[in-house]
């Protein structure tokens, strides 16, 4: 399952539903967390329940409430029969958490019923930094692995967690990064923040490029206008499959060689592994 583009949608808004499906987003994720008030909360998860019980465009998350405000058992109650693809949990802190929402997962789904996987959010609160090398330990529920740098500033009495250009501070950069060997380190994919302004297209692209540049596999959006371009940010261009294309044949017509020249260049198995990777990307 590829996932470069992920869009939220409120989950009290049900009439955006399908429009974010249409949207050419890989996947949607439906939120009962932040975009939903307290008094909206059960009114959410019977739209959220009805959405998925009908039939689905696009791979479709569901955003639960942290598991420290006793509202997850209640979420993944009112959804899990219809079956979500996957769940993301918000203010994760590493594999203990992906056990403790895996027994609310046993508790409130049928004997026979598979697990949906998990997209943890894994920065949000300081002691999140340093579990993320846990992640490992429970790979193979994982969907993916992603971050956030609203929440964490917040926890720890920060003003900001951007330069006056938009760029990360330094703590932020830190917990990005380390998300990022954190993904890969679990086989997972990794799914940078979302990209707050929603009006500035060219930061975006920037943004989008950047992140697949530094290994990011995709990327989550909060409004439609942003699937586009992140889409184009994640999906190689077509002289990139020239090229991978021309090192996978070169190493295919030598077999025993370690290292070869490819229009003019030397390239050896580093190069072999990552012109696959984007060989893959552009299937």
């Amino acid at each position: 399952m590829r996932l470069r583009s992920l869009l939220f949608v409120p989950g009290d808004r049900p009439e955006r539903f399908a429009k974010a499906a249409a949207s050419g987003a890989d996947a949607i994720i439906l939120d009962l967390e932040d975009s939903v008030s307290p008094a909206n909360k059960d009114i959410a998860r019977r739209h959220i329940a009805d959405y998925l019980a009908g039939s689905r465009e696009v791979v479709t998350l569901v955003r639960v409430n942290p598991l420290d405000g006793r509202m997850t058992a209640a979420d993944i109650a009112a959804i899990i029969g219809a079956r979500p693809d996957a769940i993301m949990l918000p203010k994760a802190e590493g594999a203990p958490s992906i056990a403790q929402l895996d027994t609310i997962l046993r508790s409130e789904s049928a004997a026979d019923a598979s697990l949906p996987p998990i997209l943890p959010i894994a920065t949000e609160t300081p002691a999140a930094i340093f579990t993320l090398g846990s992640y490992r330990e429970v790979q193979g529920r994982l969907l993916g692995l992603t971050w956030g740098a609203e929440d964490l500033p917040a926890a720890i009495g920060a003003v900001t967690s951007r330069e006056s250009d938009g760029s990360y501070t330094e703590p932020y950069r830190v917990a990005r990064a380390l998300t990022l060997f954190a993904a890969h380190a679990a086989a997972a994919q990794a799914i940078d923040t979302v990209y707050p302004a929603i009006k500035d297209e060219a930061g975006l692209a920037a943004y989008a490029a950047r992140a697949r540049r530094d290994g990011f596999t995709g990327m989550m959006a909060i409004h439609p206008s942003q699937v586009e371009p992140i889409n184009a940010a994640f999906t190689p261009a077509a002289e990139e499959v020239v090229r991978a294309q021309a090192i996978v044949d070169a190493f295919a017509a030598n077999p025993g060689a370690g290292v070869l020249q490819v229009d003019g260049k030397m390239v050896d198995a580093p190069h072999l592994k990552q012109a696959m990777h984007i060989l893959s990307l552009a299937d």
